[in-house]
C-alpha cells in the first residue's frame, strides 16, 4: 500500500460539480469526517435533469455552515475560476464537474466541448499558476474520467493498462482527452494528478438519466422500459458511497515528484479504475430494482412487470460490457468496492420513495 502524504485536514478542498450525485457525496463525507477543513464548491446547476434533486443536494450541506462554501458557476468560465484560486488557494482540487450522458452526447456535443474541454483545461491552468512566485500550490488534483474511455474493447475487465484510442461516443472521447491533458501538465508543471475511470455510479439521489432512475420513473407512469442489447448488456454496477470512499482514499496519495535519469521531472500522474469488478446482467439488476420497489411501496405489490418490458437492440454509443479490473486500486489503496447490488438499490428505492411519494 502506498502511504498517506496528502492530509486533508485543515485544508481548503476545491470540488467542482457540487452539486452533482457524486460531488455531493463527496462534499458531505469531507465535511463530516474532517473537521478542520474547508470546501469550496463550484456547480452550474444547470437543468440536463431536474433542478430540484441538485437543490436536494446542496440543502445537505447547509449544516455545515461556513466549513462549506458554494459558488454557483461555470467552470468553463475561466475568469470566475482564476477569481476562485486567487481568493482561496486550494490545496486540493478534485475536478467532478463535467458534461456526463453517452447519449445526450449524440444531440448536444456543444455540451461536452464546453464542459469537459475548455472547463477542464480552464481547471489546469489554474493549477499551474497555483505556483506561481513559489507558493506551495496544488497538492494533488484528482479528477473525474470514465470506463466509457475503454470503447469497444472486447478485453475484459479492463485495466488501466489496456489501449484505450477507440472511444464510441463523444462524451467517451472527451474523458480519455481530460487523461491526456492532465498528462501534459503534470510532465510540464508536475502537477501531482490522479484520473478515475468510474464504472456505472447509481445510489440515493442519482442522476435521472441512468438506467435504474429512468426505470423508475416510467414504471410509475405505467410506461414500457426498454432494455437494450435484448438485455444482454454486463454493467459493474457501483454503488455512489463506494465511489466516494474510493476518491477520499486516492485525495490522500499524491503521486510523486521525482525526477528521471535525465534530471527532468517524470509525471506525477495516475490513472486508476473504481468499479465493483463484479459487472451484473442487466436483466438480473432489473429483478433486483423492481423487487426493492414493491419493498419500498414505491410500486404496488401486483405490478405487472412483464406487461411494461421490452427488450431492444443496442444503441449508439453503448457498450455490451463494462467490468473493471481494480487490482491496483486494491494494491495501492487497500480499497474494492462491496456494496451489493441489492442492498444499494434498496438504499436508492427508500430514497425515491421519501423524495418522490411522501
Amino acid at each position: 500500500m502506498k502511504p498517506q502524504n496528502t492530509s486533508l485536514d485543515g485544508k481548503m478542498i476545491l470540488v467542482t460539480g457540487a452539486a452533482g450525485f457524486i460531488g455531493s457525496n463527496l462534499c458531505e463525507r469531507l465535511l463530516k469526517e474532517h473537521p478542520t477543513a474547508t470546501v469550496v464548491g463550484i456547480d452550474s446547476v444547470n437543468d440536463y435533469y431536474d433542478v430540484r434533486i441538485k437543490e436536494w443536494r446542496l440543502e445537505q450541506l447547509e449544516k455545515y455552515g461556513q466549513r462549506f462554501v458554494f459558488i454557483k458557476g461555470n467552470i468553463a468560465d475561466k475568469a470566475l475560476i482564476d477569481e476562485i484560486f486567487a481568493q482561496y488557494k486550494p490545496a486540493i482540487v478534485v475536478n467532478l464537474a463535467a458534461q456526463a450522458g453517452v447519449r445526450y452526447s449524440i444531440t448536444n456535443p456543444d455540451a461536452y466541448i464546453e464542459s469537459n474541454l475548455i472547463g477542464f483545461y480552464n481547471i489546469l491552468e489554474a493549477c499551474r499558476h497555483s505556483y506561481d512566485g513559489g507558493a506551495t500550490g496544488v497538492e494533488h488534483l484528482v479528477y473525474a474520467s470514465s470506463s466509457s474511455v475503454y470503447g469497444s474493447n472486447e478485453k475484459v475487465p479492463y485495466s488501466v493498462e489496456d489501449k484505450v484510442d477507440n472511444p464510441v461516443s463523444l462524451y467517451a472521447a472527451t474523458k480519455k482527452s481530460n487523461e491526456l491533458m492532465a498528462h501534459a501538465y503534470s510532465k510540464l508543471y508536475n502537477i501531482p494528478s490522479t484520473g478515475l475511470r468510474f464504472f456505472t455510479v447509481y445510489g440515493p439521489a442519482g442522476r435521472p438519466d441512468m438506467a435504474y432512475f429512468g426505470f423508475t420513473n416510467k414504471l410509475i407512469k405505467g410506461e414500457t422500459i426498454q432494455i437494450f442489447n435484448f438485455g444482454n448488456c454486463k454493467r459493474d454496477f457501483t454503488y455512489v458511497d463506494d465511489i466516494v470512499e474510493g476518491v477520499i482514499r486516492v485525495m490522500q496519495h499524491a503521486p510523486e515528484r521525482k525526477n528521471g535519469t535525465d534530471g527532468l521531472p517524470v509525471p506525477p500522474y495516475m490513472v486508476y479504475n473504481i468499479g465493483n469488478n463484479q459487472p451484473e446482467n442487466l436483466l438480473d439488476f432489473v429483478q433486483i430494482l423492481q423487487e426493492e420497489l414493491i419493498r419500498a411501496k414505491v410500486l404496488p405489490e401486483d405490478y405487472d412487470f412483464e406487461a411494461h418490458k421490452k427488450l431492444v437492440p443496442m444503441q449508439p454509443g453503448d457498450v455490451p460490457v463494462t467490468y473493471a479490473d481494480t487490482t491496483a486500486l486494491e494494491e495501492d489503496f487497500g480499497f474494492k468496492p462491496s456494496t451489493s447490488l441489492r442492498e444499494g438499490l434498496r438504499s436508492f428505492a427508500a430514497w425515491y420513495h421519501d423524495f418522490y411519494q411522501k
